[in-house]
């Protein structure tokens, strides 16, 4: 059996957090210009716009993820979530993102996940050949699918016998209402 990457792995964009705190600085200076300028109630009111948009933009960028261990993997894409054990997986691709073909007839695009395949390249320095992180994650992932299938099964529901499960990310839609209901105060009380 080939060496079997340990603990779990988890993939997303790359960028996605420095956006978010690029976000929440410039977020945090106009709540605090508006308390300068004005007044601590006119912050108040323009606080759920404002997080609103921070919100829009931690959804976009940082929550889609890919997440792999030895049992299986879960998928988020924005706010749907997706968890299956390694023998509900048909095929493994990596195409734009990671695509997972599941044993339901499904495909799974990972928006967060590994990206486009680039072909090695020549380092300038030593002149060895350069893999991609995508194409190393890919050979992680299928090394993790591949050992996983191999094993002997164990019970139904467990490890890589796992159903596909499909939910919502509650944390993430919580904030969501809590930012919609300041903003229904908001509009109430400026009426």
């Amino acid at each position: 059996m080939d060496q079997m990457p340990v603990g779990a792995r988890t993939y997303r964009a790359s960028t996605g957090i420095a956006v978010l705190v690029v976000c929440a600085v410039l977020a945090v200076f106009l709540l605090g210009d508006a308390v300068v300028r004005g007044s601590w109630a006119q912050m108040l009111l323009y606080a759920p716009w404002v997080l609103l948009v921070l919100w829009l933009i931690y959804v976009i960028s940082v929550v889609s993820l890919v997440r792999v261990d030895e049992d299986g993997a879960t998928v988020q894409n924005f706010l749907r979530r997706t968890t299956f054990g390694w023998r509900r997986v048909t095929e493994l691709d990596l195409r734009w993102q990671l695509d997972f073909a599941l044993d339901d007839g499904r495909k799974l695009a990972c928006w967060g996940g590994p990206g486009r395949i680039q072909s090695p390249r020549l380092s300038r320095r030593s002149g060895e050949v350069k893999v991609p992180q995508s194409l190393q994650a890919l050979t992680e992932v299928r090394t993790r699918w591949e050992n996983a299938v191999e094993r002997p099964q164990g019970a139904a529901g467990v490890g890589a016998d796992a159903p596909i499960r499909r939910s919502w990310d509650g944390p993430a839609i919580g904030a969501l209402v809590v930012i919609a209901v300041g903003a229904v105060i908001a509009i109430v009380v400026t009426r």
